[in-house]
């Protein structure tokens, strides 16, 4: 078969490196010749977030952070950059304080320094989102590529195990999701094939000492890997469904990823033998939905929906929200009496198997 595909690689610098978060930050920062620095972290993130830019004069430090970035919190930090003239925005923290730098870039065209503190990828994207009246908006738009990516493994030692399990397999559907999204092109297929082994290998090992630096970079440059894929390869079903459910019912965006991936993966792999061949390759395994099932177990991973506020009542609904966005590019046709079956499995925790 020959090969017919467009790619477009983004520009965006990445600095890998334990223990130098603070080294790195001041040098972009010099290099950029910023001034007057804003720093988004979210309370639980201060500490860190003033050690990593303990060398940057902060003009100012915002932790008004909120999951799914709420249009009217992405109002008040925008206000709050004007207001302090900022010339240069530092993310610190996870996808919901990257996202939230995002919003301000969107409208200001400020560039953005993350340094990310788990493993939810949007670093590494030029895709934003926000949410109002329960219902998730999402696009695409350069200015909101973080000019600048620090990586530093040390800053993840503290996440517990519970909430790395469920960022790394968020990571881990970005990669899956990559194999068929809508622009997905064997570029992106390499990226995510060599994404899922990597942060398997370091699930693994970070479950068994959460304190193994190499897991914990293993983690990292999976993410880094899957989120590269994902913004070149674009939204496919499963992060509409996630993307539905979080603006819609307020899911925690993580678990919520971690509950549904293994049940759009059954739905699909049946009609793309391919990807699936790549994906159970990643695994090592003999079947993609079985080597995600088997590493899920090992780790313990988020299962039920309704463990996290999801309930029946409401899956028709979500069904119906979820149709409306189904890229026609998904690999297998889907009606609203599929999404109800995939969404009342991924509510109760069934196990998945391809159908």
């Amino acid at each position: 078969m020959t090969l017919h595909f467009e790619h477009v690689t983004a520009p965006q610098r990445v600095l890998f490196g334990t223990g130098r978060a603070a080294e790195k930050v001041a040098a972009e920062v010099k290099r950029l010749g910023a001034q007057r620095v804003m720093v988004i972290a979210a309370p639980s993130e201060s500490v860190v977030a003033r050690e990593v830019t303990a060398g940057v004069a902060v003009a100012v430090h915002h932790d008004d952070v909120a999951q799914h970035v709420p249009v009217a919190h992405a109002e008040r930090a925008r206000r709050v950059a004007e207001n302090h003239a900022v010339d240069l925005v530092i993310s610190v923290g996870g996808g919901s304080t990257t996202g939230l730098a995002k919003a301000v870039a969107l409208t200001t065209g400020l560039p953005i320094v993350a340094v990310p503190t788990t493993y939810a990828g949007s670093e590494a994207t030029n895709m934003w989102g926000s949410t109002e009246a329960a219902r998730k908006t999402t696009g695409v738009d350069d200015r909101v590529l973080p000019i600048a990516v620090v990586y530093d493994a040390a800053l993840t030692v503290t996440l517990p195990v519970e909430l790395t399990v469920a960022s790394g397999l968020n990571a881990l559907a970005h990669c899956v999701d990559s194999m068929w999204a809508p622009r997905a092109d064997p570029i992106d297929r390499a990226h995510a094939g060599e994404g899922i082994r990597a942060l398997a290998e370091g699930l693994r090992r970070i479950l068994a000492d959460p304190g193994d630096i190499v897991g914990r970079e293993q983690a990292l440059y999976g993410a880094y890997l899957s989120a590269v894929a994902f913004s070149s390869a674009g939204s496919g079903l499963h992060h509409k469904i996630c993307h539905v459910l979080g603006g819609a019912y307020d899911l925690p965006h993580a678990h919520t990823h971690a509950a549904v991936l293994p049940h759009v993966l059954a739905f699909n792999a049946p009609a793309a033998p391919e990807a699936e061949r790549r994906i159970a390759v990643a695994f090592g395994s003999s079947s993609a939905v079985d080597g995600l099932e088997d590493l899920r177990i090992i780790l313990g991973a988020p299962r039920a929906l309704r463990d996290h506020g999801f309930t029946d009542d409401v899956i028709p609904e979500a069904a119906d929200l979820i149709l409306a966005s189904v890229p026609p590019s998904n690999p297998r046709a889907v009606t609203a009496a599929d999404l109800r079956m995939l969404l009342h499995a991924a509510l109760i925790g069934e196990v998945p198997s391809m159908g």
